[in-house]
C-alpha cells in the first residue's frame, strides 16, 4: 500500500512553528517539512506533491505547495528542499495562492484549527505539462487526469 510519512509531521498532529508561515500575523520558519514515501503502485513514472487546506475561508480552500515532475526513483522530499538544490533535477515548484511558487506555510486566521492534507501522487507519465508560473488549480487538474494513486497525511494548525 502506498504510504506517506514525515519526520517533521504526524498524522492529527499539530504543524511546528518552523512550517508556519512568516507573514499575514504569523512568525514561523516557513521551511517546507521532510516527505517520504513508500510502495509506489507498479508503473509509476513520477510524483507530484502537494498541501492543500480546504478550511481557508476562501470558497476554494488555499494550496501551500504544489511540486511536479519528481522522479520516480525519488522517494522523498528533505526538511526545507523547497526552492533549494535539495528538490531532484526535474522537479518544478508551481504557484500556490500566496502567488509564487514555493513552500508557503499555515497561516489561519483565529478560530478553530485548520487541516493541512499532505498528498504524494503516483503518475502514470514521466512529466506534466507545467512551469513555475501555472496555478494550483491546473496542477491538479494535469494531476487528476494521470494519477494512478495517492498517499495523504493531514497535520493541524490554528491560533
Amino acid at each position: 500500500m502506498f504510504k506517506l510519512h514525515s519526520n517533521d509531521l504526524k498524522d492529527g498532529g499539530t504543524i511546528a512553528q518552523a512550517q508556519v508561515f512568516n507573514s499575514f500575523g504569523h512568525s514561523g520558519g516557513n521551511i517546507s517539512p521532510h516527505l517520504a514515501w513508500s510502495d509506489a503502485p507498479e508503473g509509476t513514472e513520477s510524483f507530484v506533491v502537494t498541501v492543500f487546506d480546504p478550511d481557508a475561508p476562501t470558497g476554494s480552500g488555499w494550496w501551500h505547495w504544489v511540486v511536479s515532475n519528481i522522479p520516480a526513483g525519488v522517494t522523498e522530499l528533505p526538511t526545507g528542499a523547497s526552492g533549494t538544490a535539495a528538490l531532484p533535477a526535474g522537479a518544478v515548484e508551481s504557484r500556490t495562492d500566496y502567488g509564487v511558487a514555493g513552500y508557503g506555510g499555515a497561516a489561519p486566521p483565529p478560530g478553530p484549527p485548520h487541516r493541512y492534507i499532505f498528498t504524494v501522487y503516483a503518475m502514470k507519465t514521466p512529466r506534466i505539462e507545467v512551469t513555475p508560473d501555472s496555478s494550483a488549480a491546473l496542477v491538479g487538474f494535469m494531476t487528476h487526469f494521470n494519477s494512478i494513486a495517492k498517499a495523504s497525511l493531514t497535520a493541524l494548525y490554528g491560533v
